[in-house]
């Protein structure tokens, strides 16, 4: 292996531990990493257990001791199998196959030179490819889980294709992207591939995978046969196929083209070509498109889609490649020059003038490895914000100003934006797929934290432009409040001039029915001092706007706008306008929405039942649930469906939602003594229309007993040490996902607080602290208390002190009734670390 590009890096992808994080299924497998220097790179460590692992084949998921307690109401996770247990794999008899599909097709997009935000950007040109890790390979969930801690991509509208990144030698080779992501990128026109990955012999990889993967049973290979069905079936694009494992020769190397070829021919996927694997077998990266690997692209006819070239390339490299692509009669942005960010990410030295030189045509596309940084390397949901906007944006957090002392500054100084918002009805909330509560029509229906793509709605195409002739305002995305989802846009700021905000680029025609509706919120009753701002496409840089008018209070109000006057125009632009004087102006946008007529609702799904549930305590269960997709009928599409729990005072609490026709409860709660629960699905159109509910019954056995009142329930705290240590890791049930299944802080005030939903009658609190979660001893929680409270409103009490703990477990015998806890430490540790690790904190009681 070459040693080369960045310290300790080198140029070949492995998918093993991300930072040696071991995968829940396995404590010796690993999941998914960055690129290794050598076999004794402390980022990855190949166990020996990877290594003996590396003759047999696990067996395909689904197929453990686990696959009755999915088939029953247990989680569903994202697929991933090896070369020989994928031909086992039939949907029909897979339980969590039905759980995997993405329900949301490939929305087309456009991209209108005269609108990108930079000037230097380019249009139609260079693409950018993103490979990414949501999760380790196994143990990824199907649909969202109840953590918002999570990669919540929102800057779509820069990439063209999302690599689902992972795979490795002891869990499996071949992972199929989880539905939440292809449902997100598929509404905002981005190709989704899985991974195929055959890793280096170092670490664990095998040739015989190789010729595994190439066998044919008759004419057809029927590894390939299963990429086409699986790819299919879930509603996916295509393959990257990473081929590093040494030992091939140039026959192994013809039928893996082949193989492509075949599968191309027989459905509709694609495939992008790792530079790896050479013409004659061996495994050596050339860094572009040479007469080494060419074969890979064309042959002549066409044989992978596209190529993902190796980082080490340089100007002269791109250059020949562009040069050999054409006189193969292929583009030479179908080739993708990699770069590396996992470690460094915005820090990381790129040679951008190579890729994309300044007023000339870009050479090539670019590979992006792992922009998942900005979220692995935070410390907190809003500096992952932060790092995302600075990543993609640039410095400045808007598109049209990259100017930064920095040699990064963002991608969209050179790809200019795209947009899927080209047909009605248009409607979005703001939703990033993730927060801290679920709002529907401005209606709070859930507390406690959440991540799920699939509900995320097409993010703005511009973050942020602001026109002004004075002090501009700020736009965010707002995770206090929502209308619809977890989060609303939000402006505020001083406003002493007009200030135009452009949001979206689009392509909607206007006709004689058609509106434009905005929801908004005020902190007082009067004027709005805001209008909506539309631009056609015969004047695409003017805007006509229309005003809002006031609200008549400090709740969610519709306007409702008629754009007829327009009808026979094409609408390119949605923004909004400011206009006024006011020292702290404040307003929430919570919907924005352009569609025909009246507001359709869908028809109502049907035969809803419960195809499992697994007790989880006797007073909490997960469930699997499934029903009959609503019919189109004469009401509008679907856009998803909402799930709720009827609660015994007519009230409904929301439990999920998906565009599928299943969905999978990770938790629904027992309300006291109840003997049966309600659960309610209804359709949501793509205008926001609601249907009637179809209706299935839980039911609940025996008497409530002592529980963990405090396990996957809403969590606060006064910091985290990184984005996936937030204080839900301390109420999720486990002490084994690795290191980073706990709560940190280094904050100097250091406290975690949990609502129990409604006063409980407590008997003891437990805490587990580091050495519980598999850390040293020496950083066991040493001086600590627990303190209590029955409303948000009135004084902390304690209930519980602790000095000079040692133990990597503590209970605490305690009598009392109440709703909020609170452990406060005040040294962390047992010597100088100021790091406080809670890998659980328990609150039981009834």
């Amino acid at each position: 292996m070459r040693r080369r590009l960045l310290p300790a890096l080198c140029g070949v992808l492995i998918a093993t531990a991300l930072v040696a994080q071991p995968a829940l299924a396995d404590p010796t497998a690993r999941s998914t990493s960055r690129p290794p220097s050598s076999p004794a790179d402390p980022f990855v460590d190949p166990s020996p257990s990877d290594t003996s692992t590396a003759s047999s084949t696990p067996a395909a998921p689904g197929r453990s001791g686990r696959a009755a307690a999915r088939a029953a109401g247990g989680q569903p996770y994202a697929s991933y199998w090896h070369p020989s247990t994928i031909l086992n794999w039939n949907p029909a008899t897979d339980p969590d196959a039905r759980f995997n599909r993405s329900r949301v097709p490939l929305r087309p997009r456009v991209s209108d030179p005269a609108l990108k935000a930079n000037p230097n950007a380019r249009a139609g040109e260079g693409k950018i490819a993103s490979l990414v890790s949501f999760g380790p390979t196994s143990n990824n969930p199907s649909q969202g889980s109840l953590d918002p801690n999570y990669y919540a991509f929102t800057h779509w509208q820069y990439i063209d294709t999302l690599v689902f990144w992972g795979g490795s030698a002891s869990e499996g080779l071949i992972l199929a992207p989880n539905a939440t992501v292809i449902d997100a990128a598929h509404r905002n026109g981005v190709k989704v591939y899985g991974t195929v990955f055959f890793p280096p012999t170092a670490y664990g990889g095998q040739i015989q995978w190789v010729r595994d993967f190439v066998r044919k049973s008759g004419s057809n290979y029927a590894v390939a046969d299963k990429l086409v069905q699986v790819a299919q079936h879930y509603g996916f694009d295509g393959w990257f196929i990473n081929q590093e494992t040494a030992g091939g020769d140039a026959a192994l190397a013809t039928e893996i083209r082949s193989l492509m070829k075949y599968a191309r021919a027989k459905g509709q996927v694609e495939f992008m070509w790792y530079d790896a694997m050479t013409e004659n077998g061996s495994v050596t990266w050339q860094d572009a498109l040479t007469t080494a690997n060419d074969a890979f692209l064309s042959d002549p006819a066409r044989v992978s889609d596209s190529m993902f070239l190796d980082f080490g390339w340089g100007a002269g490299n791109l250059r020949s490649s562009r040069d050999l692509a054409r006189s193969l009669g292929r583009d030479e942005h179908e080739l993708y020059a990699g770069i590396d960010t996992e470690a460094n990410g915005y820090n990381t030295g790129v040679s951008w003038d190579a890729v994309f030189p300044a007023g000339q045509p870009h050479v090539t596309s670019l590979g992006i490895y792992r922009p998942e940084w900005t979220w692995k390397s935070s410390s907190n949901p809003a500096d992952f914000r932060t790092r995302d906007s600075r990543y993609w944006v640039g410095a400045n957090a808007d598109p049209s100003n990259t100017a930064t002392s920095s040699s990064w500054k963002g991608l969209a100084h050179y790809i200019a934006e795209s947009t899927a918002v080209t047909a009605k009805p248009f409607v979005t909330g703001f939703n990033t797929g993730h927060g801290d509560f679920y709002n529907v029509g401005g209606a709070r229906v859930r507390t406690g934290g959440w991540n799920n793509l699939s509900v995320q709605d097409v993010p703005p195409t511009y973050q942020w432009v602001v026109n002004s002739t004075g002090t501009r305002l700020t736009p965010s995305i707002d995770y206090g409040d929502a209308y619809e989802g977890g989060s609303s846009l939000r402006l505020t700021g001083k406003l002493d001039a007009a200030n135009t905000v452009r949001l979206y680029q689009a392509k909607l025609p206007v006709t004689a029915d058609t509106k434009l509706s905005v929801v908004v919120k005020t902190p007082a009753a009067g004027p709005t001092q805001l209008k909506a701002a539309v631009a056609f496409t015969d004047a695409p840089d003017t805007f006509t706007t229309v005003d809002l008018g006031s609200t008549s209070g400090t709740g969610w109000e519709r306007k409702t706008l008629d754009l007829s006057a327009h009808a026979g125009k094409t609408i390119a632009q949605l923004g909004l306008r400011a206009e006024g004087s006011a020292a702290s102006y404040d307003i929430r946008v919570g919907q924005l929405a352009v569609y025909d007529g009246a507001v359709d609702a869908p028809a109502a799904p049907s035969g809803l039942q419960v195809l499992g549930a697994t007790d989880v305590s006797s007073s909490r269960k997960s469930l699997r649930l499934a029903w009959t997709a609503a019919g189109s009928g004469s009401g509008g599409q679907v856009h998803h469906y909402d799930v709720y729990r009827r609660n015994a005072d007519g009230s409904r609490t929301y439990l999920g939602a998906t565009p599928n026709d299943a969905y999978f409860v990770p938790q629904l709660d027992r309300a006291g003594a109840e003997t049966s629960t309600t659960i309610e699905v209804e359709a949501v159109s793509t205008e926001y229309g609601r249907s009637a509910a179809a209706t299935a019954t839980v039911a609940w056995s025996g008497e409530p007993g002592e529980e963990n009142r405090a396990l996957g329930r809403p969590a606060t705290a006064s910091g985290q040490c990184a984005a996936d240590e937030g204080p839900a890791k301390a109420v999720n049930g486990s002490v084994t996902g690795g290191n980073s299944d706990k709560w940190c802080t280094l904050t100097a005030d250091r406290w975690l607080e949990v609502d129990l939903g409604e006063a409980r009658s407590l008997t003891r609190f437990a805490v587990r602290h580091a050495q519980a979660g598999g850390e040293s001893a020496a950083f066991n929680t040493r001086d600590f208390t627990i303190q209590v409270r029955s409303a948000a409103s009135e004084e902390w009490k304690t209930a519980v002190t602790v000095t000079g703990n040692t133990a990597a477990t503590t209970t605490h015998p305690v009598t009392l009734t109440t709703r909020h806890v609170r452990l406060s430490i005040s040294k962390p540790t047992q010597n100088t670390d100021s790091a406080a690790r809670i890998y659980e904190f328990e609150a039981w009681g009834r």
